[in-house]
């Protein structure tokens, strides 16, 4: 999935001439917590978080008078449309941002952010729907994705999603699917009958043997 498919594309904006009441009171109206700052031709030359303006609260006597260029980020980290998701998270991850605004030709199209990017996930996985996780450890090798869902395909399970994670062993790699049923205990006796290390659900009391 790409930037383009998620990012808002109606981004309340200021110029470096508003003040920094102008920011608050948008923040505010409008439930927000990131202004990127533009120039008449819609390059961004700022950014206004509301971290920024607890850090200058000292200003609030004058915020009727101070512009927002004297109390916003100038180094401002941005994004392309056709980013991958994967690759802008960890963007966020490793600069500890909390919006990244997306800029194509040099022009503000769009912004997304770290809510925008926590949602994306959620459906991704397939959290949101109901259904069962479950965590299979199996050798890092070609071949183990398709042997594992094709074990799932028997059970007529629909899978919803799948993650691939390396496990603390570098010889083996744990799978992750989110399934389609309440009541996974058949499948995972399935998995186990044919030598799958179940790592989740362990359910008190239920042995799959």
């Amino acid at each position: 999935m790409i930037i383009e498919e998620i990012m808002k594309k109606k981004v309340i904006t200021l110029n470096q001439e508003d003040t920094v009441i102008i920011a608050k009171s948008l923040m505010f109206e409008k439930g927000i917590r990131h202004l990127p700052v533009i120039d008449d031709e819609m390059n961004v030359i700022g950014l206004v978080t509301r971290t920024d303006l607890l850090k200058h609260q000292h200003l609030i006597p004058k915020e009727m008078e101070t512009k927002v260029s004297e109390v916003m980020n100038r180094d401002v980290i941005t994004g392309h449309p056709l980013d991958f998701v994967e690759e802008v998270s960890a963007i966020f991850y490793e600069h500890k941002i909390g919006c990244l605004p997306i800029v194509e030709g040099g022009k503000l199209i769009g912004i997304i952010t770290e809510t925008d990017m926590l949602h994306t996930f959620v459906q991704l996985t397939g959290a949101h729907q109901p259904g069962s996780q479950i965590e299979i450890c199996v050798q890092n090798k070609a071949g183990m994705l398709s042997e594992v869902a094709s074990i799932i395909k028997e059970r007529k399970v629909n899978i919803l999603s799948v993650l691939v994670y390396p496990d603390k062993n570098e010889a083996n790699k744990v799978l992750v699917f989110r399934v389609q049923t309440m009541n996974p205990l058949l499948l995972i006796q399935d998995l186990k009958t044919k030598g799958y290390n179940v790592l989740w659900p362990r359910i008190p009391g239920v042995t799959y043997e």
